[in-house]
């Protein structure tokens, strides 16, 4: 691999990190009532445990997992259940969701005491995410305690921080690694020990010396926890290309992390472990980076689950300048949302929220055969001939040409002099295939 620790592929797009990277985390306490969809993770939706008119305090079940790939729902505020109904998420959809009346006290439950880590079990450690109602907070909220049970948990070598935050504009991991690093070693502390054999690695993008340098002085002395620095490029923070970059080890989309003896989680998603088995909390906040040019004052809060989009505008100063387009997420992986009127999820990263869209103003061009996308995609795949397909439903020359190896991540879309639309493309085929393997 020579130098930096990198991977094949890969982009420079503008950061925009340093409208948010310099604010402290703020805490915002609701104002309006919260939404609780159950589904804010994959896998079967969460089963309501309480009813209309009921009371419920902060850290209160309301709604258990509904299978084994599923998690739990805690209310994050004390209050009234309003309605039990359909309610709008932020990809449009009308998912079934608790609504809860805030009482603005705040009151909580208590929680029940916890053994010290190093008197419990791998099943009761696994036990308290499972019933914390942890799924993966970057993203794609895939159920933590799902992830963490490999079928052979010896031959896990390396678990791994997702520290790189590739993605523009986007600093709740910059901030939760300077403000709360403690949280974060102490997290995979928690995740190691449920791996006899494994080393923990803290991967962070070298754009970042100070949380570097934080993080390594605050493991000097843990021989099995090391700080690797990756050269600053997107998308280092992609399962594979970490894993690539960290460990030199190559997965295609047809293993899993434990095929390659990896287990990568991110820094919300190691905080809220360390939170569930050290003190015994569900997951009830997560960091949402409020920032772009349309924002008064961008900033990184920590928000209760369930709180309005509108809200997080509010806090931020609201707009200085009407959007053009809000994504939620970041520029290249988030997507983009037409209605604010929408509660933050455990998956809710950020809201960006911008003056121009570039991308509706491009105008598609035919492919002159430049070979960019190539070049950039991390996946090894040739973009240009995979969104061919893609529009013609050709599914057998898509599998052939290796379509399933796309990670989505953008950068083809991104590089491309014909401005296509290759990215979009590729992940609607890819859609339509893993829908039809479903059934």
């Amino acid at each position: 691999m020579g130098g930096r620790l990198t991977f094949h592929g890969g982009i420079h797009p503008y950061e925009g990190k340093d409208l948010s990277k310099d604010k402290p985390i703020l805490d915002v306490n609701p104002k309006g009532d919260l939404v609780y969809p159950l589904s804010q993770h994959i896998g079967a939706p969460a089963v309501p445990v309480v009813a209309k008119g009921d009371k419920v305090l902060a850290g209160q079940k309301i709604a258990e997992a509904g299978g084994y790939v599923s998690a739990p729902i805690y209310a994050t505020v004390s209050g009234t259940v309003k309605a039990i109904e359909p309610r709008r998420v932020v990809v449009g959809d009308n998912v079934m969701s608790i609504v809860i009346e805030n009482d603005e006290r705040y009151e909580e439950v208590e929680y029940a005491p916890v053994k010290p880590l190093t008197e419990m079990t791998r099943e009761e450690i696994l036990e308290k995410i499972k019933e914390a109602g942890i799924v993966g907070m970057g993203g794609a909220g895939f159920p933590t305690h799902v992830k963490l049970s490999p079928k052979e948990p010896d031959k896990i070598d390396y678990v791994i921080a997702n520290c790189a935050e590739c993605e523009p504009y986007l600093t709740s991991d910059y901030r939760r690694m300077l403000e709360e690093p403690e949280k974060l070693i102490e997290g995979l502390k928690v995740s190691m020990a449920l791996f006899p054999n494994a080393k923990g690695i803290l991967a962070v993008e070298d754009n970042k010396p100070d949380c570097i340098q934080i993080l390594r002085e605050l493991t000097k002395d843990e021989p099995d926890i090391q700080v690797k620095p990756l050269k600053t490029k997107y998308p280092q923070g992609a399962e594979r290309q970490l894993i690539y970059a960290a460990t030199g080890r190559a997965i295609d989309s047809t293993k899993l992390p434990a095929d390659a003896g990896c287990v990568v989680n991110n820094v919300d998603t190691i905080v809220a472990i360390n939170r569930a088995v050290r003190e015994g909390k569900p997951l009830m906040h997560r960091i949402v980076t409020v920032t772009g040019d349309a924002i008064n004052n961008p900033r990184n809060f920590r928000v209760r689950i369930g709180t309005n989009y509108h809200e997080l505008i509010e806090e931020a100063g609201g707009f200085k300048e009407e959007p053009v387009k809000i994504i939620s997420g970041g520029p290249m992986m988030g997507f983009g949302i037409f209605d604010l009127d929408v509660p933050t999820t455990k998956t809710a990263s950020a809201l960006l929220c911008l003056t121009k869209d570039d991308v509706s103003a491009m105008e598609p061009g035919p492919c002159i055969n430049c070979g960019r996308c190539v070049e950039v995609c991390p996946g090894r795949v040739v973009p240009s001939r995979l969104a061919d397909f893609a529009e013609h439903y050709e599914e057998e020359k898509f599998l052939k040409w290796n379509g399933m190896e796309c990670c989505e991540c953008g950068c083809c879309s991104y590089i491309c002099p014909a401005k296509r639309p290759l990215t979009q493309s590729i992940k609607s085929m890819r859609k339509i295939i893993l829908g039809k393997k479903k059934k």
